[in-house]
């Protein structure tokens, strides 16, 4: 195990005679690898999550409740065998009308057991689509909390990669130039230390 000492901050920025061009292109590299990676992290996960949230609050203010019927009996029984109502849903045929005054049909996951007729709470898009139920203001913003982190950090990655495979081009190119000043001045020290 190598001793260190203690560390010295901003190190590649300070004078030293023995200090070659290569180090000083290493700090600029490590400088704005670590830049570009804040930078790039958390504009992308802010304009990310800002529009999942924006996207999210259109879904609550465009997509509406309306009542749908039951087109036919809901599969199962509405009873499990303790007598309680079941929480499961099965799905089932509804028809709905929507605002123009145009029939449509589609698929709902009901109470099983329920009768044909039977009122269903379900939600349709402008055009009368049926559409999951919006997101509230809350998971709206722990959606588009998580999206954007996981945006920002992916985003992030790319400037850290690359100046980590920038900073091993550096290194080895370094040991390629070391191993070239040895392979001149190796034999000079071999003949006087005899």
């Amino acid at each position: 195990m190598a001793f260190r000492g203690r560390k010295v901050w901003l190190w590649r920025w300070r004078r030293n005679p023995l200090k070659r061009r290569a180090d000083w292109v290493e700090g600029w590299v490590v400088l704005g690898a670590w830049v570009f990676t804040v930078l790039a992290g958390v504009l992308a996960g802010l304009a990310v999550a800002r529009s999942v949230e924006h996207d999210l609050a259109r879904e609550r203010a465009e997509w509406r409740p309306v009542v749908a019927h039951l087109t036919e009996p809901a599969p199962g029984t509405a009873t499990t065998h303790s007598g309680r109502s079941s929480g499961d849903r099965v799905w089932a045929e509804v028809r709905w009308t929507v605002a123009d005054g145009s029939a449509h049909t589609g698929q709902a996951r009901v109470r099983p057991g329920s009768d044909l007729g039977a009122p269903v709470t379900v939600w349709t898009d402008r055009e009368g689509r049926l559409v999951t139920k919006p997101a509230t203001v809350t998971q709206a913003r722990v959606r588009a909390a998580m999206i954007g982190s996981l945006i920002g950090v992916t985003a992030g990655a790319v400037p850290f990669v690359g100046g980590r495979a920038l900073r091993g081009r550096l290194e080895h190119r370094r040991l390629e130039q070391w191993d070239a000043e040895w392979a001149r001045f190796g034999p000079l020290w071999r003949r006087t230390a005899g």
